[in-house]
């Protein structure tokens, strides 16, 4: 059962928050959808659904983003679910990069994260289920991020790209098998067999592609993003974009760091990316 929380009207449209019982995660979560103006049971709208980064909940794109009068103009509804489970019964870490506030969009393996740790089942089937059955969309659906969100974005259209009808993402973590931040997650999450991890690995997920699963990726990253040689590595995705000829496009942008002000800078070139194939 869905529970309304906050109720706004912005941009000719309605921001709601909603919290619900998830089964796949075992607790309460909570998302934020965006419906634009006109968006009806005869007049449904598709999706774009929006995966935040580490610490994050819904509340920071839908607060900082600025998408909201760029979705109206194109009639596209904004779902944003949050990034981990949450509660006192869920596993916890004094840690920004793990545990509550930094699920990865994976489904967890090892104890204790298994119980709750299921973001991955949470965001690919239980939520889009629950708002095609609340909400005047349609079944179309997109999906975008950022940082830990925009690993999860790619990840999950590789995985599932008759899903979805195109994925971006801004500042991504590309290669987590790779990288300090996915290396702690997924030991912590999928344990130290590293078949496991290049399951929920966006570089490895893209070289098995096949061609006939192809579908269109744009990624922004700023040139100034302090994590984007430790953590990101965008090239690496690139290079194998290159040699597979997916159809991935790559925009860096001088003098923009890891932030919100980066995201809201670009968010409407990512909406208009979206809507020809939302609208196709």
């Amino acid at each position: 059962m869905l529970e309304n929380i906050s109720t706004a009207k912005v941009a000719g449209g309605w921001h709601k928050q909603y919290s619900h019982s998830a089964s796949s995660t075992r607790c309460t979560m909570r998302f934020a959808v965006f419906l634009p103006p006109g968006a009806s049971e005869t007049n449904k709208v598709p999706v774009l659904y929006w995966l935040s980064g580490l610490t994050c909940t819904d509340e920071n794109f839908m607060q900082k983003a600025g998408a909201f009068k760029k979705a109206s103009e194109l009639g596209i509804a904004i779902v944003a679910p949050d990034t981990s489970p949450r509660g006192d019964n869920v596993p916890n870490e004094d840690s920004y990069d793990f545990a509550q506030g930094a699920g990865f969009y994976l489904n967890a393996t090892k104890a204790p994260y298994n119980t709750h740790f299921n973001m991955y089942d949470y965001v690919v089937n239980e939520l889009p289920a629950l708002i095609e059955q609340h909400f005047p969309v349609t079944d179309k659906k997109a999906i975008s991020g950022h940082s830990m969100g925009g690993h999860g974005a790619l990840m999950i259209a590789l995985k599932n790209p008759q899903s979805y009808t195109s994925a971006s993402a801004f500042s991504p973590i590309v290669n987590p098998m790779a990288c300090p931040w996915g290396v702690k997650a997924f030991t912590g999450y999928l344990g130290d067999d590293k078949t496991t991890w290049a399951h929920y690995d966006t570089c490895e997920l893209m070289q098995q592609a096949e061609q006939a699963n192809y579908l269109p990726m744009l990624v922004s990253q700023g040139d100034a993003d302090n994590f984007l040689e430790e953590q990101l590595k965008p090239q690496n995705l690139v290079d194998i974009a290159n040699t597979k000829a997916y159809p991935l496009q790559l925009e860096m942008h001088a003098g923009y760091d890891h932030s919100y002000f980066f995201i809201s800078s670009f968010i409407d070139q990512h909406l208009l990316f979206h809507h020809q194939f939302l609208s196709a």
